[in-house]
C-alpha cells in the first residue's frame, strides 16, 4: 500500500477547475475544512481562478465573520450556491440577493440525504419534505433571486400522493474536516461533535469522478486508529492537509471539549441558571408542555433556553434532546457550538439523524419564528431584507408530533422586566411578528392542519394555537393589555374563547424553580 500525499491547502485548492462542483463537510462552526475553504479563496484573489464554481453544503457554515460559507462570497469565483442555511454567511446570503450569485435554499435534511443518494448515482431524493413551502415548485423551488431559473425540486405524484423530488448533481471536489488520519488516509471523527454527511460527501465526490481532500489534526502510524472510529476510509481520500491549528478549532473560537465527543463527562447541576427575562419566559412556558420520554428537538435561538429550564427543573433526564446535526441525549447547545451536545448518549450521522426525523420520530419540536400569519403559516428563512434559510426547520416542523414556535411578540428593540408573578412591556420592538402574511412560508399552517398536527406559538406575553379552523388565542400574561399590548400590535384578529384567552401559568414569572421534577 502507498501513504497517501500530504499536501498543503494551497496545493489542494490549485486543483478546482473552473465551473467545479465544490462541496464542504461542517455545520455552524463544527467540522468545518476552513484551512481549505480559506485557501479556494485566496487562490482566487490572487489569480482570478477558480471561476464559476457551485458551492455546497448541507447545513449551515460560519460565525458571521467571513468564515465557512462567506469565503465563497466572490462574485466569479462563485457562479452558484446550494445550501441548507446562510445565516451563518451573511456575505454569501447578501452576494445571492444582490443577484451576483445563483442561490438555492434547500431543507437541511434533504440536503444530508440527497448526500447520500448521490453517492448511489440514485436520481435524486423523493420526499414529502417541502410540501406546500416556499421550496415546493408551486411556491419558488427554493430558488432564491431572478437569476436562478433552473428548477432542481420537481412535483411529482407516487401512488396518488405528491411529493417532492429533489435532482442529483456530481461533485466534483470535496473539502472535508476530520480529526486523525493514518498514513495511508483512513480518517476518523472521533474528536468533532459529530461526523455530519462526511462518509456521503467522499463517497459521492469519488462516484462522480472527483477528488476528496481531507483537513485534519494530525496523521499517525497505520493501523493505530480502531476501525470503529474511521468515517472515511483510505479509498475515498486523494490527499491529506494537516491543518493549522487556528483553522481547526472543535469550535470556532473554542477550546476542545472532550464531554461533547464522549470522551468524558461534564457535571450538567454546576451550570448557572439562565436569568429570568423575556426569553427564558418563553422558554419556561415551552416547558411546561413536556412529556416524560419523549425525543425533543430544540432549534436555534430561544428555543435551546427549553433545554437549559428542563436540566434547572431537574426533567432533563426524563427526555431526550436530540440536535439535526446527529447528537442524541445530553443537553444541546448555543452560539458557536450549536450542533453539539454536553454529554451525547449517541451521535448519528445527520442523514440517519433526519432519516428519523422525516419518520415522525420527534415527538416535540421547539422552533423559532421571525413571522407568523393568520393561516398559521411561520417565516424563519426570508424576511426583512435578510436571506436566513431555513436549515433544518421544514424537515422538523412538518414531521414532528407536536410543534412549538417560540420568539418574542415584537422584534428589533423590544425590552420587558419579568419578575413577581408578572411582565411588564417596557418597550416594543420596531417590528410586528404577528402578520396578515408571511414574506415567505418556511412552515405551512395548511399542511399541519391537514394532517392534524398540534402546533403553538409561544411568546412572553401571549399563546396561541392552530386549529382547524384558524390561529386562536388561548392565553395571556399576568400584567399584559390584550387590547394595548397584544392586539394592537397584531395585523390581523385572532380567534378567542367568549371569554376571552386564560392567563398563563404564574410559575412562569417567578423567579425561583416552576417544580416539574
Amino acid at each position: 500500500m502507498k501513504t497517501k500525499p500530504i499536501i498543503t491547502a494551497a496545493e489542494a485548492a490549485a486543483q478546482v477547475r473552473d465551473g467545479d462542483t465544490v462541496a464542504s463537510s461542517g455545520f455552524v462552526s463544527s467540522a468545518i475544512p476552513e484551512g481549505l475553504i480559506k485557501a479556494l479563496k485566496n487562490r482566487f484573489l490572487e489569480t482570478g481562478k477558480p471561476n464559476g464554481i457551485t458551492y455546497f453544503y448541507a447545513g449551515s457554515q460560519g460565525m458571521r465573520d467571513g468564515s465557512g460559507g462567506d469565503n465563497m462570497a466572490h462574485k466569479g469565483l462563485t457562479k452558484r450556491a446550494i445550501a441548507g442555511h446562510y445565516n451563518t454567511a451573511p456575505a454569501l446570503g447578501d452576494a445571492i440577493l444582490r443577484g451576483d450569485i445563483e442561490g438555492y435554499n434547500l431543507p437541511q435534511g434533504v440536503l444530508a440525504q440527497l448526500t447520500r443518494d448521490m453517492a448511489a448515482r440514485r436520481p435524486g431524493t423523493l420526499t414529502h419534505v417541502g410540501l406546500g413551502t416556499y421550496v415546493d415548485p408551486r411556491l419558488g423551488g427554493g430558488k432564491c433571486n431572478d437569476i436562478t431559473t433552473e428548477d432542481m425540486v420537481k412535483l411529482v405524484e407516487i401512488g396518488g400522493e405528491e411529493r417532492l423530488l429533489y435532482k442529483s448533481f456530481d461533485i466534483n471536489v470535496a473539502f472535508i474536516r476530520g480529526s486523525y488520519a493514518d498514513e495511508m488516509g483512513n480518517v476518523t471523527m472521533h474528536r468533532e461533535i459529530g461526523e455530519g454527511e462526511v462518509t456521503a460527501l467522499a463517497q459521492t465526490a469519488k462516484n462522480s469522478g472527483g477528488k476528496v481532500f481531507v483537513q485534519v489534526e494530525k496523521v499517525v502510524p497505520f493501523g493505530t486508529l480502531d476501525p470503529r472510529l474511521v468515517k472515511i476510509p483510505r479509498n475515498l481520500v486523494d490527499a491529506l492537509v494537516i491543518a493549522d491549528p487556528k483553522d481547526h478549532e472543535q469550535t470556532y473560537g473554542c477550546e476542545f471539549d472532550p464531554s461533547l465527543t464522549g470522551e468524558a463527562r461534564a457535571e450538567l447541576s454546576a451550570l448557572a441558571p439562565a436569568p429570568l427575562d423575556a426569553k427564558k419566559v418563553i422558554a419556561r412556558r415551552g416547558a411546561l408542555e413536556l412529556k416524560e420520554d419523549s425525543l425533543v428537538n430544540l432549534g436555534i435561538g430561544i428555543p435551546e433556553f427549553v433545554a437549559a429550564v428542563a436540566n434547572e427543573e431537574g426533567i432533563g433526564d426524563s427526555i431526550m434532546l436530540t440536535v439535526e446535526a446527529g447528537p442524541n441525549g445530553g443537553m444541546p447547545l448555543s452560539g458557536a457550538r450549536f450542533g453539539a451536545a454536553i454529554n451525547p448518549e449517541c451521535i448519528f450521522a445527520q442523514h440517519v439523524q433526519f432519516d428519523y426525523y422525516d419518520g415522525g420520530g420527534i415527538d416535540m419540536a421547539y422552533l423559532g419564528m421571525a413571522q407568523a400569519d393568520e393561516s398559521g403559516n411561520i417565516n424563519v428563512s426570508r424576511f426583512s431584507g435578510r436571506l436566513a434559510g431555513c436549515g433544518g426547520f421544514i424537515n422538523i416542523t412538518q414531521n414532528a408530533k407536536s410543534v412549538y414556535f417560540c420568539g418574542t411578540f415584537t422584534s428589533g428593540g423590544f425590552k420587558a422586566e419579568v419578575g413577581d408573578g408578572r411582565i411588564d412591556i417596557l418597550s416594543e420592538g420596531r417590528e410586528k411578528k404577528f402578520l396578515s402574511h408571511v414574506e415567505q412560508i418556511t412552515f405551512s399552517g395548511a399542511y399541519a392542519q391537514k394532517k392534524g398536527q398540534p402546533v403553538l406559538y409561544i411568546t412572553e406575553r401571549a399563546v396561541f394555537e392552530l386549529r382547524k379552523d384558524g390561529v386562536w388565542l388561548t392565553e395571556i400574561a399576568p400584567g399584559v393589555d390584550l387590547e394595548k399590548q397584544v392586539l394592537a400590535y397584531m395585523d390581523f384578529v385572532p380567534k378567542m374563547e367568549a371569554g376571552g384567552p386564560g392567563l398563563m401559568d404564574g410559575r412562569i414569572f417567578h423567579d425561583r424553580p416552576m417544580g416539574l421534577g
